[in-house]
């Protein structure tokens, strides 16, 4: 544009990649900017590019050395010579979080335009970023990190000097990602005597001559900005009973007539015809009673029979086979203890394959020695080895070769293992679903279910969604789950939530049955899977007396009160004079103790990344309630799986809190689970799809333009469901969300402070802010603080509900740090939520999933450490995200009608609010515990089983022991 501002127009063209940071050359004729590329974790790396001022594609200048580790800030030299830039050299080849900045993250280098070589200009301890050069050409300046201070730094090019002029900047952002730079942009005056530049919302004149000489250049901007709603519905958290949206594991008869599935924990069989649906078995079968949950049927060849697995936490797993025709009893056909998974008869009925899985911190290491593949007599008896790797195997149409996914493809081998073929490869497919006759293959290529011809070709084919090589075709409008074929191979089924559809061979494709292709329409819905499942209530009358109530109805405190609960429902709190103890209610005197609502943890990873079998007793739900978290949003899960155990819980089939989540995150970076945007049309179908399973939050995950985050917002309108985005540690992609309308902000915005300008901006918006301090963008995260000051693995609660090897490989070997490290990192952030907080932004716990449990109490005692007061910050573990997320209605508070959710602790929290870890009680939905066992008492006759560590040989022996052997999880988040 103009210098005036006039005439604006778009020089490059990048229709997916962001682009900034522009310098001119010294001609006027060329710019350099940084180009960014996504990678398959969070977010890229950037290269830099050279442009010309009347477009085109642009010449590329440097090349990114891995998908991570970043380059930006260009600047050119006054002769047009050398493009100098910041870039991030951090041992390790891949971006990391809690880097130390007082090592060396940032480096600035040159790039020779004459020679194209790149060379290293200044680094070392504390860094270099943001360069910029004199008029003379003489001098180069830029920011380095002097312990807890950003230092603006001044090198003489031509020896090689380098000299501290000002060391009251703000804090740079070498931590944190740098897609767009990692501290503000300046400039030299032309004589070179002064660098004007912002610090600490001002924008000053520094003397390059002098020491830390500053004078404030006075500035205002009248500004107006238009901010959108935020999206934000109530629900409905006590109906009485609900319609499991969760349909796992779903196998249509051969003959078409019924269909078996999990829901609820359980198999259930459908008649086709009626719709009806009734359980499988019974757990009332005498010798039955233990087997535990049941999963992945399958049919036999001729129908009549059906095998699945089950899982007991106590009595491990199993295979059992059912005569589907009567009232037949299972019939157990393993002999062994294991993590069994997807039983698959053969052809000819007379054999069955299987899988048998590894460890893993859910299930435990118990008789996983040998995993993979294996085969069996369809009556039981000896289990024969196949090969150690594979998933969800299938015989051939031969019943000689075995099929089964690898990686991102499928493949064979013969039964004993060898002559393995690799049939399809793929970039993001999976699913991969050969039909019968081998002549067609059905899989899932970016959400969205698909059917190709499935040529022999004697080598390995690559296929997704665009494949054109041979017929493929998409046959799911928004998502397919489940897939499976008819017995003849004419028709493929597939499911998505409680929805069934059947797509036909002749219908998609017009070879098969001569009729054009274009008659058929991809379904919009299909035949819903009815059935009710009672919510799960306690019964009876209980009385919290002589209690101080902290009500969380504005700043309410009932010095000395009672609380009655019926059922699962507040029915008094009051002043022990004013309330009347009901006949017949069980009295628990609370004399000296503190009673508040129970915690909900807005953004908590609860270990739901996992796929596959659901253990009875998960124990990031034991150690969360014995904490006091009694409500659990998860923001980013593997729907199939987190809703599942949602609905388990809301039938009272395992013990757990309020389970909440996004399902699986809007993921905006490269990988089998990416969500593409480019319409209004993409963002509502995949909406719909974590809908479909009872969604009513979605995670926009960094999504790199803002259209696309906005197509999300405008979706998620119509669909009346909320929007928690992942800020990715921009600061300019959470100012955009917040102007947007989205329900909150999910981790703190990495630059601290914030000034009036941002201040005043939120305090007019209605979106909350979740900061999750302890994993704190751009510094160390929250979390090492309690490892350096507490011993954590002394915790006899944490230890109790959690495995030590998740304790002690967390806490024992800590890294220390002086406290002004933090004080530069969570509690600066701290304290700007504090402010936020006293202008009216509602602020919500959000613990991460760091440390299950206890992280709650941390992230509360963080927020004190930013100045709030302890009722404030407890405002913001109860209240506050019950308002942000809309359950307001029904939990945040101690109020007549609202649901039972309330903790007891033996010392008042508003003195020391350290005090919110002495719990003695805890109750979810009525149903009260001892929240240092979690046995059930009063109204509540539930009591746990042993963990698995609790349970391996000689563990009573040893107070350490438990099993060390897991299998670590990753967030999508990339953080733990």
């Amino acid at each position: 544009m103009n210098a005036d501002g006039k005439e604006a127009r778009q020089v490059t063209k990048e229709n997916f990649r962001l682009l900034n940071n522009a310098t001119w050359s010294p001609d006027g004729e060329y710019f350099v900017a940084r180009k960014h590329f996504t990678s398959g974790r969070s977010l890229g790396a950037g290269e830099m590019w050279l442009y010309h001022i009347t477009g085109g594609s642009g010449v590329k200048l440097t090349t990114r050395k891995n998908d991570q580790q970043d380059v930006n800030e260009p600047v050119i030299s006054g002769d047009g010579r050398y493009v100098y830039f910041s870039e991030d050299m951090y041992p390790g080849g891949s971006f990391q979080y809690n880097k130390d900045p007082n090592n060396q993250i940032f480096v600035i280098r040159r790039y020779d335009r004459e020679k194209g070589n790149i060379e290293q200009v200044t680094g070392g301890p504390g860094g270099a970023v943001r360069p910029q050069l004199s008029h003379n050409g003489k001098c180069l300046s830029f920011i380095k990190r002097v312990r807890t201070k950003s230092v603006l730094f001044i090198r003489d090019l031509q020896t090689g000097v380098e000299w501290p002029v000002y060391d009251d900047l703000s804090k740079d952002q070498q931590e944190a990602w740098s897609i767009f730079g990692l501290y503000t942009g300046y400039a030299w005056t032309p004589d070179d005597q002064h660098i004007i530049t912002w610090s600490k919302g001002k924008i000053i004149r520094i003397n390059v001559n002098a020491v830390n000489s500053a004078t404030e250049i006075p500035f205002t901007a009248e500004v107006k900005q238009r901010i959108y709603d935020a999206v934000r519905f109530q629900q409905d958290l006590d109906p009485e009973q609900f319609q499991p949206r969760v349909i796992r594991h779903a196998k249509t008869s051969p003959d078409g007539k019924w269909m078996l599935y999990n829901a609820v924990g359980y198999l259930w069989k459908m008649d086709m015809s009626s719709g009806k649906s009734q359980r499988v078995t019974s757990s009332s079968i005498k010798g039955y009673e233990k087997a535990g949950f049941e999963m992945e049927p399958s049919f036999s060849p001729d129908g009549r029979t059906a095998v699945y697995i089950t899982w007991s936490d106590t009595a491990s797993g199993a295979i059992y086979s059912i005569n589907l025709q009567g009232s037949a009893k299972p019939v157990k056909l393993t002999q062994g203890k294991g993590i069994y998974r997807q039983p698959s008869f053969s052809p000819d009925g007379k054999w069955i394959v299987f899988k048998r899985e590894g460890s893993n911190n859910g299930l435990g290491l118990g008789y996983t020695a040998k995993p993979g593949i294996y085969y069996m007599s369809a009556g039981g008896g000896e289990e024969i080895f196949v090969r150690a790797g594979g998933d969800a195997p299938v015989f051939d149409k031969s019943g000689k070769r075995i099929f089964y996914q690898q990686g991102s493809g499928i493949a064979s081998c013969r039964l004993d293992g060898d002559d393995q073929r690799t049939h399809i490869n793929s970039t993001y497919g999976n699913q991969f679903t050969v039909s019968p006759d081998e002549k067609w293959i059905a899989f899932v290529d970016l959400h969205k279910a698909y059917i190709a011809a499935f040529p022999s070709a004697g080598k390995t084919l690559e296929l997704n969604g665009s494949t054109t090589d041979f017929p493929v075709k998409v046959i799911s409008r928004d998502a397919g789950h489940n897939l499976h074929w008819s017995s003849d191979g004419s028709k493929l089924h597939y499911t998505l939530g409680n929805q069934y559809f059947t797509i036909a061979l002749e219908d998609r494709f017009e070879f098969v049955a001569n009729k054009p292709d274009s008659l058929f329409k991809v379904p919009e819905s299909g035949r819903e899977i009815k059935f009710q499942v009672p919510t799960d209530k306690p019964k009876g009358l209980v009385a919290l007396t002589n209690a101080c109530i902290i009500t969380m109805k504005g700043l309410e405190v009932i010095e000395k009160g009672t609380i009655v609960v019926e059922g699962n429902k507040i029915k008094a709190v009051g002043a022990v004079g004013n309330i009347e103890v009901p006949a017949g209610a069980q009295v628990i005197d609370c004399a000296g103790k503190t009673i508040l609502p129970g915690f909900i943890d807005a953004h908590g990873h609860a270990g739901h990344f996992r796929t596959g079998i659901t253990p009875q007793q998960h124990w990031p739900y034991f150690v969360n309630m014995a904490y006091g978290v009694t409500s659990i949003h998860d923001p980013s899960a593997n729907s199939e799986w987190v809703f599942a155990q949602s609905e388990l819980s809301k039938a009272g089939g395992i013990i757990a809190p309020r389970v909440f989540s996004t399902g699986t995150v809007l993921y905006g970076a490269d990988g089998n689970f990416k969500a593409v945007i480019n319409s209004i049309d993409d963002a509502r179908s995949a909406l719909r799809r974590t809908q479909s399973f009872g969604a009513f939050s979605v995670k926009s995950y960094n999504q790199p333009r803002r259209e696309q985050r906005q197509m999300v917002i405008q979706a998620a309108r119509e669909l009346n469901m909320e929007v928690v985005p992942e800020g990715g540690s921009f600061f300019y992609h959470n100012l955009s969300m917040i102007l947007d309308g989205h329900t909150t902000i999910e981790h703190n915005i990495p630059v601290a402070p914030l000034y009036n300008d941002m201040i005043q901006l939120w305090k007019n918006s209605q979106t909350g802010y979740t900061p999750t301090l302890i994993v704190n963008y751009a510094s160390v995260s929250g979390e090492y603080y309690w490892f350096q000051h507490t011993n954590v693995w002394e915790q006899e609660r944490l230890n109790r509900f959690t495995p030590r090897s998740v304790v002690d490989t967390r806490s024992r070997h800590r890294m220390m740090l002086p406290e002004e490290e933090y004080e530069n990192g969570h509690i600066l952030t701290s304290q700007t939520v504090k402010k936020l907080m006293d202008n009216g932004v509602r602020i919500n716990m959000g613990a991460h999933g760091q440390m299950q449990g206890i992280g709650a109490h941390w992230e509360i005692w963080m927020m004190h450490q930013g100045g709030m007061t302890p009722h404030e910050a407890l405002q913001t573990a109860t209240i506050h995200p019950a308002v942000s997320l809309g359950l307001d209605k029904y939990i945040g508070s101690l109020e007549v009608g609202k649901l039972a959710d309330l903790i007891v602790v033996d010392k008042n929290p508003l003195e020391n609010i350290r005090n919110s870890e002495s719990l003695t009680y805890v109750m979810v939905n009525g149903r009260i515990w001892d929240a240092n066992t979690l046995q059930g008492i009063a109204n509540n006759n539930r009591s746990r089983v042993p963990f698995y560590w609790e349970t391996s040989q000689n563990a009573a022996s040893f107070s350490w022991h438990d099993e060390t052997e897991t299998e670590a999880e990753i967030c999508s988040c990339g953080r733990h």
